[in-house]
C-alpha cells in the first residue's frame, strides 16, 4: 500500500460520504432521507468516537 493512500485513503473517503449524504438530502425524500442521515451521520460518529478517544 503506497504511502498516499495511507495518509489520506479514510479522510478522501469520509469527504466521500459527506458529499453523497448532501446530494441524497437535496435530491428527495423517503429512502433519500435514510441515505443521507446514515451518510452523514457516519462520519459524524467517527470524529466524536476519535474525539472521546483522547
Amino acid at each position: 500500500m503506497n504511502a498516499t493512500l495511507r495518509l489520506w485513503g479514510w479522510p478522501v473517503g469520509l469527504a466521500v460520504l459527506s458529499a453523497v449524504g448532501l446530494l441524497s438530502a437535496l435530491l428527495g425524500d423517503g429512502a433519500w432521507d435514510a441515505l443521507s442521515w446514515a451518510a452523514l451521520g457516519l462520519p459524524t460518529g467517527i470524529a466524536g468516537w476519535y474525539a472521546l478517544r483522547r
